[in-house]
């Protein structure tokens, strides 16, 4: 089985480029996030015609999550437990559930439970929208646990753009980058902890930093000069995490015309 994530900033500005690329990868199961389009506007069609069902949350321009399978699609799930919302209007910014954003989606794909994630921003370190980022990690944390707790054999996959970077190796350039999120204390905590629970990054194995990123912003010539950031992972559970066989970080899909700002990231494992 071949499993991927990718931010595709924008799905109908790079819908040919996935479809083309979900051919040539041989992807079984492809988690896309920050989608950018309501449900009424995804090309469904396109990935039907290509052999794929899809589940996608899209809400407006904004955000945005979905899964594309051609190996079954079940028990679509839209947001986790708990997830917290975010009101930008508000005098605060959290919101219990169902006040949700377009950030996470569920579904079972050939046995597998896939959950295709857009973790907030958090835009900056004393913005609402940081606390906001860490009380919707802490809320993944508990759904995450409890899965494992009531299901050790479980194979679950988390994947998508998470919006840390966990080590500094993951960045062009610790420097730059202090004071700012992405990098943050609190952010890199909330990232362990899910890996506490019993997930592992099974990419890193296979694209051992530093210098392995898979994202890399449009101005500064950031991708021509090796400035990136690795913030998109795929976290598995310890019985998925060990059928996996190979990962990969495809940096190509970040070159030429209309590519997105992030590399898809692939995983292979046993049947």
């Amino acid at each position: 089985m071949r499993l991927a994530t990718w931010n595709v900033n924008s799905i109908r500005s790079r819908l040919d480029r996935v479809l083309s690329w979900l051919d040539r990868g041989d992807i079984d199961v492809l988690a896309m996030q920050e989608t950018k389009c309501r449900d009424d506007q995804f090309p469904t069609e396109r990935f039907e015609e290509a052999g794929y069902e899809v589940a996608h949350i899209g809400l407006s321009q904004w955000n945005g999550v979905a899964i594309a399978s051609r190996i079954g699609l079940d028990d679509v799930e839209i947001a986790f437990p708990g997830q917290p919302g975010f009101d930008k209007d508000a005098a605060t910014s959290l919101l219990p559930a169902p006040v949700v954003e377009a950030r996470a989606v569920g579904a079972t794909c050939g046995g597998m439970r896939v959950w295709s994630l857009y973790i907030p921003n958090g835009r900056a370190l004393h913005d609402p929208h940081y606390a906001y980022k860490l009380e919707w990690l802490a809320a993944l944390r508990a759904s995450t646990a409890r899965w494992l707790a009531e299901n050790p054999s479980a194979q679950i996959a988390l994947c998508g753009d998470w919006n840390i970077a966990p080590t500094d190796d993951d960045v062009w350039s610790p420097e730059f980058f202090e004071g700012k999120t992405h990098v943050s204390e609190p952010e890199r905590e909330a990232f362990r902890s899910i890996l506490d629970t019993g997930f592992s990054d099974v990419v890193r194995p296979f694209a051992p930093g530093p210098g392995v990123y898979t994202y890399w912003d449009y101005t500064q010539l950031r991708f021509p000069r090796r400035e990136g950031m690795k913030i998109d992972f795929i976290l598995a559970s310890p019985a998925l995490a060990a059928r996996v066989t190979d990962a990969r970080i495809d940096r190509d899909e970040r070159k030429g015309k209309g590519a997105s700002d992030h590399a898809p990231v692939v995983v292979d494992t046993t049947e």
